[in-house]
């Protein structure tokens, strides 16, 4: 940071699974307050249009082999905005910090003399099986779960997921970002042993008006998919849980 930074100040907010008004309230007020605001693919324009009409708003959405801006631009940008002495907001789906790097851009705006405050979000990875009639624990039938990536950074250059270990040792399983992976990961699952007949539900687009759920069981949920042209983005569920959406899903 150099002599002339006079800094604002970096919130890495969260604005929820998709639905606009599962955002919190922190985090709207300061999509209101901000003068710059950094945004992702999946954040709703009814977000977006809270915005005071003199903000900033750039947009650095990464889809998958197709990234607008590079990890490090986006942090430097960060820095460069907030040295300016503005508020920025660094707006991203879900929560921050399931799988959403914000830690890492957190970090670097603190290495750099900025402050920098986390403002957590809904995950997909709860809220997506809930809209979908689908708890992620239920007393008597999963008291366990866990979260895990379906798209491993390709730079750690080794595998830190073992689906199948991870699946026998919770009861609820729910794989982020792994549509694209799905025949890898329901084949490790079925190799480590675990029973064929597993439920399992594919909620895309999750909590939006336009959310669709495909249900089947380790056996065949591939081929479901496959038929039913499902897309990113996906929250995929693996447990008895899923059973549970028959009495719930007219909740969602």
């Amino acid at each position: 940071m150099g002599s002339a930074c006079k800094p604002g100040k970096v919130y890495i907010v969260g604005a929820g699974p998709g639905d606009p008004e599962l955002i919190t309230v922190k985090g709207l007020r300061l999509v209101r307050e901000a003068d710059v605001i950094f945004y992702d693919r999946l954040i709703p324009q009814e977000v977006l249009r809270e915005a005071k009409p003199s903000a900033k708003l750039v947009f650095v959405g990464k889809a998958p082999g197709k990234h607008t801006y590079t990890q490090d631009e986006i942090n430097r940008m960060l820095v460069e905005e907030a040295c300016k002495g503005k508020t920025v907001v660094r707006l991203k789906g879900g929560d921050p910090y399931v799988f959403g790097r914000g830690e890492e851009e957190c970090m670097y705006v603190l290495e750099h003399g900025v402050p920098c405050e986390v403002v957590p979000g809904v995950t997909s990875a709860i809220a997506g099986p809930a809209y979908a009639g689908i708890p992620v624990t239920h007393r008597g039938i999963a008291s366990s779960f866990a979260v895990v990536t379906g798209r491993e950074a390709l730079e750690k250059g080794r595998r830190m997921v073992n689906y199948g270990a991870i699946a026998k040792a919770v009861d609820t399983l729910v794989i982020l970002m792994g549509v694209s992976n799905l025949e890898n990961i329901v084949r490790e699952i079925l190799d480590a042993g675990v029973d064929p007949e597993t439920p399992v539900a594919i909620v895309e687009r999750a909590t939006m008006p336009e959310q669709r759920v495909v249900v089947g069981n380790l056996a065949n949920i591939v081929e479901k998919a496959r038929k039913a042209g499902v897309k990113p983005p996906a929250v995929v569920v693996v447990g008895k849980v899923v059973r549970l959406r028959d009495k719930l899903w007219k909740f969602a």
